[in-house]
């Protein structure tokens, strides 16, 4: 038996993912609960039931990532938290990492957590590198709009190398995001009542 077909015959008797069988999801593809204990030498996520892994970042991704977590933790109110490259659970075979999430802390116990709930998940924020362009532009948005997040955000890197907000809201209706119809393209500072007051000089994210 080939190891494809081997994979396949263990998954149908309920196999957990392993560092052997992972690029062999069974047909309806991995569910969360198949693959949460799942060590590899690399970032991961879960999208469609399969094992993507997550690509290296430059220095500007990360440093804009880690340095709008912080801006986005001083400004954040109660009930809000805020996270990092952190699980969000949109359903069992759809568990991606946002670069950054903000999330209601009502009703979640942050000592048994390991991934964000989509229902508590008011704002996913995905930070724009050369290998991820198309995930997320056109895919991740797609499922975060699925799950009812309320907000996106999507930054882009311009010609200056300063980052470039596109702000997103759920058209309830659609069930797509559209541009926020405030500001829809943040330039030089960021500013928005959404999820809560924010007011960030966008070039300061670089020069952490």
């Amino acid at each position: 038996m080939g190891a494809a077909m081997a994979a396949e015959a263990e998954q149908e008797r309920g196999e957990r993912a392993t560092p052997e069988n992972w690029m062999y999801p069974p047909p309806d593809g991995w569910t969360y609960d198949q693959v949460k204990e799942l060590i590899l030498p690399y970032d991961w996520e879960l999208v469609d039931g399969k094992i993507v892994v997550r690509g290296a970042t430059v220095w500007w991704h990360d440093l804009v990532r880690d340095e709008l977590y912080f801006r986005l933790r001083s400004a954040r109110v109660e009930p809000f938290g805020v996270n990092v490259e952190r699980w969000t659970m949109l359903d069992e075979r759809n568990a991606p990492k946002p670069d950054v999430v903000v999330f209601d802390k009502r009703g979640l116990d942050s000592s048994t957590l390991d991934c964000t709930p989509a229902k508590n998940t008011v704002l996913a924020v995905e930070v724009v590198s050369t290998g991820s362009r198309r995930h997320d532009r056109i895919l991740k948005p797609g499922l975060y709009a699925e799950a009812g997040i309320p907000s996106y955000w999507r930054i882009e890197r311009d010609e200056n190398d300063l980052p470039v907000v596109h702000e997103f809201w759920l058209h309830h209706e659609t069930g797509v995001y559209a541009p926020s119809p405030e500001r829809p393209v943040h330039t030089g500072k960021l500013v928005t009542s959404v999820p809560f007051p924010v007011d960030i000089d966008l070039r300061s994210l670089t020069e952490g």
